[in-house]
């Protein structure tokens, strides 16, 4: 099947090498620059691959949009209808037939497809597209196909591409021999200019400005990249009440494909236009005619927080790979410009987080349940999940219910698995009919995961909106018929009345009882939350947060629904149990303790406790220790964690992760085993937190330990000098403070790490104060010495200032012999 049409792209050389490739390796990376035409020459090409002739190709996308586009746009080039030879498949919407032999897939799918089927069968080959995304399903998708090829189909071709990648990283998963394919991509000059906009103005009009100034004076269209869908609705009033007679189109995953479409192509009527879109224009599509990028210089990605079990969409500044992917829009077809609005010196990091090291990562401990592995380390990772992160997720999954003690899938576990939703969501449905409420909870889960419940604050009044008139809400009337027929059920709900107990199934955690005063509220989970006083929810005894802003304390209550005490012992009858519950009071400098009933931090009844249990009184302490959010090491202490997080950061993830957070979630295994017999938090600063950290090391990394990170160095006088490895806990350089007299004879800067890390040296006057920090001793000797020796004869005559330094002999004297 050979595509026809359109313009010769670079990656038309490279497509038998890659086929071929693939027919001897199984497995190969392709690094293809921006515009090279890798994400629809090369599936197509592929069809032609005598190992791919039998069965069909996936290609993942990372995004709705992307998959959509490049579906219509191969079909097209085969002259084709989408469904035909070429379809799409994504949650709660297909487009295959039974002669689909590429389907474009978003990154869930391909999960969904391997845990029903391991074998993937009749699938000859997987191309993951713009993987430099690191998605968490990329990241998983990858994981478990390389598990599947490995164990089940050694003949899965499998493809990794995209415009920038860690080669190093991906080979060290993919294996060593595993081919790489470089492909130059097709791009013309574009120049960049600097428009800071100021914040404390009105934003989108200095945007307007930005973008009207820029179109006055260059050709071609003008894409906007805006960080979310509100900014870019905002900017499009400001643009159209300026200028009525432009075109400005909207790029993103909330419209309709038709429209999606549109906003790539040139306008009928000749007419100029803007297309304002998200993140999505940085890759995968072109939207033809673009000379003119305008970059805002902004991203929006949730993140997630371990402690307080929440997500949080954090608006940030993009990252320097992002900032350069955006500008290289402008240059598709032509010379282009790239207006940045923020400052030339606003520093920007080099690349973004995979996306597995800051998600909630409950869904991705049910995938391994459901692959039935309990340990991650089974599967190969380009970067392992946080140890930290995946504990909270298996936490929450074995609260609901899914995971057992071994964090295998329970029975109601494997009943959620019919449900493609998040694992809260799918207890919700599974256990909704105890509530003779399925209809309600396919409603709800709905409008949950939609996107257009955005400014609707009261959630019963939006789901009864939905409810009365379906059409005109499109989008959630076809996700609420999909969940409504896996569960063999209809639309018809007769009451609202279980509302609050299917959001209690969900989110345990969110739960939340009334302090003293209306509208401050103790969730279940920890943490306080609020809604303001003449909110209707104010004086409610209990209810349920079904949106919280994120924040770790003192969250607001974005939208909740009253909860009945009685209808909470019915869902949760551990609340009738009696259990110890100890805290430590910063007030009064004590534990203070009780017997409770109730559901986690909410309360519903207690009576004064006669004794403190010793396994109580560990866990309040370790809870009043990440309240606090300090650990008290030492100097010893906080020397060894420096000296680790050096070697995890040259050397890689084999070295623990010391950060004051993940030790923080992780004091009941290597803390909590040495609090017996202490009651007070002062106490355990007098323990040697160090020693008990040093105990956790395997012993192959603690034999290397003073090997690759000495706590002392040799230096040219014969004193062995202490090297400080603290700035190290701030990704810094450790540093040695030495007399500049005693590295005479050093030629070059000592280093740590197996010599990867330079040890910045701190060069002492006879008076033990700073003269000179260089990480590059070979350049201090020849640029900056013979200034600090002119300076320093006359002020320290009786030490040694040799015109020679690197031959001279080296001293910790301070008086010349003699």
């Amino acid at each position: 099947m050979t595509a026809s049409g359109g313009p010769e792209l670079p990656i038309e050389a490279r497509l038998g090498a890659i086929a071929d490739a693939l027919a001897r390796h199984g497995r190969v990376l392709l690094i293809a620059e921006p515009g090279a035409g890798k994400t629809t020459r090369v599936p197509l090409a592929l069809l032609d691959a005598p190992w791919s002739r039998g069965g069909r190709l996936l290609l993942l996308e990372p995004r709705r949009v992307a998959a959509r586009l490049a579906a219509g746009f191969m079909a097209e080039t085969l002259g084709q209808e989408i469904g035909e030879t070429v379809g799409y498949r994504m949650r709660g919407e297909s487009r295959v037939g039974p002669n689909t032999r590429l389907e474009v897939v978003t990154q869930g799918v391909l999960t969904r497809m391997l845990q029903e089927d391991p074998m993937l069968e009749g699938v000859a080959g997987v191309i993951f597209d713009e993987f430099h995304e690191r998605s968490l399903e990329a990241d998983l998708g990858l994981a478990l196909a390389l598990d599947a090829q490995a164990g089940l189909r050694d003949d899965l071709r499998l493809l990794v591409m995209s415009a920038t990648l860690d080669v190093d990283a991906l080979l060290g998963v993919l294996g060593d021999d595993t081919p790489v394919i470089d492909c130059p991509g097709r791009t013309y000059p574009v120049e960049t200019r600097y428009h800071p906009v100021n914040g404390r103005n009105d934003t989108a009009r200095q945007q307007m400005a930005a973008v009207l100034e820029a179109m006055e004076h260059e050709a071609g269209d003008a894409l906007v990249i805006l960080p979310g869908v509100a900014e870019i609705r905002r900017l499009a009033r400001e643009l159209s009440a300026r200028r009525p007679g432009l075109a400005v189109m909207e790029l993103h995953g909330r419209l309709p494909l038709d429209e999606q479409r549109r906003a790539l192509g040139r306008d009928p009527g000749g007419r100029r236009r803007v297309v304002l879109a998200t993140a999505i224009a940085e890759s995968s599509v072109t939207v033809d005619g673009v000379r003119i990028v305008v970059d805002a210089g902004l991203e929006r990605v949730p993140v997630f927080q371990p402690r307080s079990g929440l997500t949080r969409l954090e608006t940030r500044r993009v990252n320097r790979a992002s900032a350069d992917q955006r500008r290289g829009r402008a240059g598709r077809q032509g010379p282009g410009v790239c207006l940045r609005l923020w400052a030339e010196e606003q520093p920007l990091v080099p690349h973004g987080e995979p996306e597995i090291r800051q998600a909630d990562l409950a869904p991705l401990a049910f995938e391994l349940a459901r692959w039935g592995i309990n340990d991650p380390a089974a599967l190969s990772w380009v970067t392992p999940p946080p140890g930290a992160a995946l504990a909270a997720g298996r936490e929450l999954l074995r609260r609901l219910g899914i995971l057992d003690d071994a964090f295998l899938l329970t029975s109601l576990g494997r009943r959620c698995v019919r449900w493609p939703t998040h694992p809260r969501l799918a207890v919700m449905l599974e256990r909704a009919g105890e509530l003779d409420a399925l209809p309600l909870a396919c409603a709800l889960v709905a409008a949950l995961e939609g996107r257009d419940l955005d400014g609707e604050k009261d959630l019963e009044r939006a789901l009864r909106a939905r409810l009365s008139d379906g059409r005109a809400f499109r989008q959630w009337h076809r996700d609420a018929r999909r969940l409504a027929r896996i569960g063999g059920c209809g639309l018809g709900v007769s009451g609202l009345a279980p509302l609050g107990e299917l959001l209690a199934l969900a989110y345990p955690e969110r739960v939340a009882q009334r302090l003293e005063g209306p509208g401050r509220f103790r969730l279940a989970g920890g943490g306080l939350a609020t809604l303001p006083e003449s909110h209707p929810l104010a004086h409610a005894r209990l209810l349920v947060a079904a949106e919280l802003d994120g924040q770790a304390s003192g969250a607001r209550i974005l939208r909740g629904v009253a909860l009945s005490r009685e209808r909470l012992e019915a869902l949760y009858p551990e609340t009738e149990e009696w259990r110890v519950s100890l805290e430590w009071s910063d007030e009064q400098g004590r534990l203070i303790g009780e017997q409770v009933r109730g559901l986690g931090a909410v309360v519903l009844d207690s009576r004064p406790l006669q004794a403190m249990p010793p396994g109580a009184v560990r866990q309040a302490l370790l809870a009043g220790l990440r309240r606090r959010g300090e650990l008290p090491f030492d100097d010893e202490g906080e020397q060894l964690r420096g000296r680790v997080a050096l070697l995890r950061r040259e050397l890689g993830d084999e070295w623990p992760d010391w950060s004051r957070g993940t030790l923080l979630e992780g004091l009941e295994a290597w803390l909590g085993p040495h609090l017996e017999g202490i009651t007070r938090l002062d106490s355990v600063a007098r323990l040697p937190l160090g020693r008990f950290l040093l105990d956790t090391l395997d012993w192959p990394l603690r034999a290397r330990l003073d090997e690759l990170a000495p706590p002392r160095l040799d230096v040219p006088s014969g004193s062995r000098v202490r090297v400080d490895y603290t700035p190290c806990l701030e990704a810094k350089q450790p540093v040695l403070a030495v007399k500049l007299q005693e590295v005479f004879g050093w030629s070059t800067s000592p280093r740590v790490a197996g010599g990867l890390a330079p040890v910045l040296l701190h060069l002492l006057s006879p008076a033990r104060r700073p003269l000179q920090v260089t990480a590059d001793l070979a350049s201090f000797w020849v640029n900056a010495y013979p200034e600090v020796r002119k300076e320093m004869r006359g002020r320290y005559p009786r030490h040694p200032w040799p015109e020679e330094p690197l031959v001279a002999e080296a001293t910790a004297r301070t008086k010349r012999k003699g």
